[in-house]
């Protein structure tokens, strides 16, 4: 009997250990909230476009503040430590021309985060840049990311921010963003199209009454032009050069119809003997080049309009397709889809700025954050 008394004295002091625990818990997360509250008063609501080639910053009341390459560059020493040597252009400078204990490092891929601790220091770095500081930040943050991404990839892109200091973390997708920043009405009920062209993905959404009725997303964007360029070069003159050398040529010469007249460039390289030499490139090679990528662009807003609801795509053929996105600079690209949709297609006034203006301008609005914020509160 006296061993059954103490069994039970014991259950109630574990059970009242359980409860005293749980509220110390409770309070504890009380404080913490109080204490993040407090600190976001000192701290600047932000937007991040975290893109695959650029990540640009917006400030609350400020706007667009950083506009920086996505490149991290990391020094390791001899035990296997690492300390963060530049982020952004400096780092970007840094790549293919790096020693054997640094590594320039693109922390993104395809739109997605491909390393986990370099996204977290990159955006941290960020943070602390937008606010010219080190501590007391506990920022709310906007970020953007590609449609269609895993409920795995999306908690990787929040838990990066709130181990990187913010203390609230929004989601949006970036076809919303980039028709924000293109100047489309989201919230009305007109069906409008808008192709965001980025470093890693090409973005294609169709938007009505506030939310994307339509989306697609596929992994040809700015880094598969590069690459096709790289190739091209390789296979018709034997010359071997690398992705910045490659982006180079795309800004300078890129081209998707025939130009009035031909452009072209000097390219510097290594041939497979291994000797430096020059070579010059015309803007008609290089839309060869860019042929199949873009031909797979053009096929995806092709599907996408092909299963639009029958009322939206009259809305379609008034208001056309918006192009954004730094693939959207590519000369001639708005002539060279609309002759294969059938569609009249416009490139958004700034279309490399047009989803970091959308997620500032959602910053900004409350309302529309909740009408295309993927967080459900």
């Amino acid at each position: 009997m006296n061993f059954l008394n103490i069994k039970e004295k014991q259950l109630q002091l574990q059970k009242m250990l359980q409860i005293k625990q749980s509220s110390q818990k409770q309070h504890n997360k009380r404080i913490k909230m109080i204490f993040d509250k407090f600190i976001g008063w000192f701290s600047n609501d932000m937007a991040i476009d975290l893109g695959t080639a650029n990540t640009l910053v917006s400030v609350k009341g400020k706007g667009i503040i950083i506009n920086e390459p996505s490149v991290v560059a990391v020094q390791h020493d001899r035990y296997g430590r690492d300390r963060i040597l530049a982020v952004g252009k400096e780092a970007k400078q840094m790549i293919g021309k790096t020693p054997v204990n640094i590594q320039a490092v693109r922390p993104m891929k395809d739109g997605v985060i491909a390393d986990f601790e370099m996204t977290e220091r990159m955006i941290r770095y960020f943070i602390e840049k937008a606010h010219k500081r080190k501590s007391f930040l506990r920022p709310r943050i906007i970020i953007c990311i590609p449609h269609g991404i895993t409920q795995v990839e999306r908690k990787a892109v929040k838990e990066s921010a709130l181990s990187a200091g913010a203390r609230e973390v929004f989601l949006v997708e970036e076809p919303m963003a980039a028709a924000i920043g293109a100047g489309i009405p989201v919230s009305s009920p007109d069906g409008y199209v808008v192709v965001d062209i980025g470093g890693g993905t090409t973005e294609i959404g169709v938007t009505s009454l506030g939310g994307l009725v339509l989306s697609k997303s596929i992994k040809v964007a700015g880094d598969r032009f590069d690459k096709a360029i790289v190739d091209y070069v390789r296979q018709n003159f034997n010359l071997y050069i690398g992705e910045r050398t490659a982006e180079s040529i795309k800004l300078e010469i890129g081209t998707a119809i025939k130009q009035p007249k031909d452009l072209s460039i000097k390219v510097k390289g290594r041939d497979s003997s291994g000797l430096l030499t020059t070579i010059e490139l015309t803007s008609e090679g290089v839309r060869g080049a860019l042929h199949e990528p873009l031909k797979e662009i053009s096929l995806a807003v092709r599907q996408v309009l092909e299963e639009m609801p029958p009322d939206l795509a009259g809305d379609v053929v008034d208001n056309g397709v918006v192009l954004t996105g730094g693939g959207a600079l590519i000369r001639g690209l708005d002539r060279y889809l609309s002759n294969d949709i059938k569609l009249p297609v416009r490139v958004a006034e700034e279309p490399l700025l047009a989803v970091a203006y959308g997620t500032s301008k959602t910053l900004d609005e409350d309302s529309l954050l909740k009408l295309i914020s993927n967080e459900q509160e």
